[in-house]
C-alpha cells in the first residue's frame, strides 16, 4: 500500500498555503519513521510547548489510521500516552518549585499579593480534580494546569488519573475526527483556532480586569494611608 504521509503533507500544504517542509511535515516525517510512538511524542512535545499543535498532530494521526498507515487504537493510547508524560514533566517542575518558593515569587510580583496565591490554593484544593479533567480540554492551559497541581502537592495517583481522563477526550476527539473527515482532517484546525482565540481573548480580559481592581484598590490604601 502506497503511504499516506506525502500525500497529508501535500493536502496540507496546499490548504495552509504553508511550505510541505513547515510543522506538518516534521510530525508527518516523525510518524512516518515511528508510527503511533511518533505521534505520542510530538504530543509529549505539545504539552511542553504549548505553541505546537495538539490540533494539527491529532487529526494527521487520525487520517493516517483511516488510510491504513497507523493502527488507530495505538494512536489513541500513544497520544495519550504523550499526553500524560508531558504533563508530568510539568507536575515535577511545580513540585520542584514548592509552595513556600511560590510564595516568594509571588511575593516580588506586582499588584499581586501573596493573599491571592493563598485563595487560589484554597481554591485548588477543592476543585484541583476537577481543574486537571477540564482543564486538559482548554487550549494553552493545558498545559499549564499541571504546574500549579504541582504546586499544591496534588496527588501523583489522583494527578495522573485525571490527566489521562481528560486527556483521553481530548486526543479521541481530535484523532476520531482525522479518521472521520479523511482528506478534510486539516479542517478542525480552523475551528479549534478559533476556540483558542476566544479563551486567549477571555484570558487577557481576565488579567486586564485584575490589574485595573488591584491598581484601584492600591490606590485606596495609598489615600487612606496618607
Amino acid at each position: 500500500m502506497m503511504s499516506a504521509f506525502p500525500h497529508v503533507v501535500h493536502v496540507y500544504a496546499a490548504q495552509q498555503s504553508e511550505p510541505q517542509g513547515g510543522f506538518a511535515g516534521w510530525a508527518t516525517d516523525l510518524m512516518e519513521k515511528l508510527g503511533a510512538l511518533g505521534a505520542g511524542l510530538a504530543i509529549a512535545l505539545e504539552n511542553l510547548f504549548p505553541p505546537i499543535p495538539s490540533e494539527v498532530v491529532l487529526p494527521l494521526a487520525g487520517f493516517a489510521s483511516a488510510q491504513g498507515d497507523m493502527n488507530l487504537v495505538a494512536a489513541l493510547v500513544c497520544t495519550t500516552l504523550g499526553s500524560v508524560l508531558g504533563a508530568l514533566v510539568l507536575y515535577g517542575l511545580g513540585a520542584l518549585i514548592g509552595r513556600d518558593r511560590m510564595r516568594r515569587l509571588v511575593g516580588r510580583i506586582p499588584l499581586v499579593k501573596v493573599e491571592d496565591l493563598d485563595r487560589s490554593e484554597a481554591w485548588f484544593e477543592r476543585h484541583g480534580s476537577k481543574a486537571v479533567f477540564f482543564g486538559r480540554m482548554i487550549p494553552v492551559f493545558r498545559s499549564l494546569i499541571s504546574i500549579p497541581a504541582g504546586v499544591a502537592g496534588m496527588r501523583p495517583v489522583k494527578f495522573v488519573t485525571y490527566t489521562t481522563l481528560g486527556s483521553g477526550l481530548w486526543n479521541a476527539a481530535f484523532v476520531m475526527a482525522g479518521y472521520l473527515l479523511g482528506d478534510n482532517w486539516q479542517s478542525v484546525e480552523g475551528y479549534v483556532g478559533m476556540y483558542s482565540k476566544i479563551v486567549l481573548a477571555v484570558a487577557v480580559l481576565a488579567v486586564a480586569a485584575f490589574v485595573a481592581v488591584r491598581v484601584r484598590q492600591n490606590r485606596r490604601e495609598r489615600e487612606t494611608a496618607a
